[in-house]
């Protein structure tokens, strides 16, 4: 349990970093905040490999690019459930994915490390 919870907070700090600091992500109060995390997490670990197997001959072509854009889409689908969340395009969909992507991996190597 206490592995879920950090993992959760490590992704509440990346989506807050992320609305900090990409245009156009914007989480409108702190309830919004831990249910986008909970449903990025649901998004990511279910819908997200369908959508990667699915896509998979694009991906291929495009030489691993489009899974930039998959990433979007799921952080999209993730932005209309929650109430509060919104992505305002599918560039701030792909920036916000990719920053919490970047922050999660940053803040999982000090918290694997202790």
């Amino acid at each position: 349990m206490s592995r879920f919870l950090t993992h959760l907070l490590i992704v509440a700090i990346a989506l807050a970093a992320a609305a900090y600091l990409v245009p156009g992500v914007q989480i409108g109060s702190w309830p919004a905040l831990i249910i986008g995390a909970l449903v990025l997490g649901f998004v990511n670990a279910i819908v997200r490999p369908i959508m990667v197997f699915l896509t998979l001959p694009v991906t291929v072509l495009t030489l691993g690019l489009f899974y930039l854009v998959v990433n979007g889409a799921a952080f999209s689908l993730a932005a209309a459930v929650v109430p509060g969340f919104n992505v305002l395009g599918c560039g701030s969909a792909i920036m916000g994915a990719l920053m919490v992507s970047l922050v999660s991996w940053f803040i999982g190597q000090f918290a694997s490390d202790s």
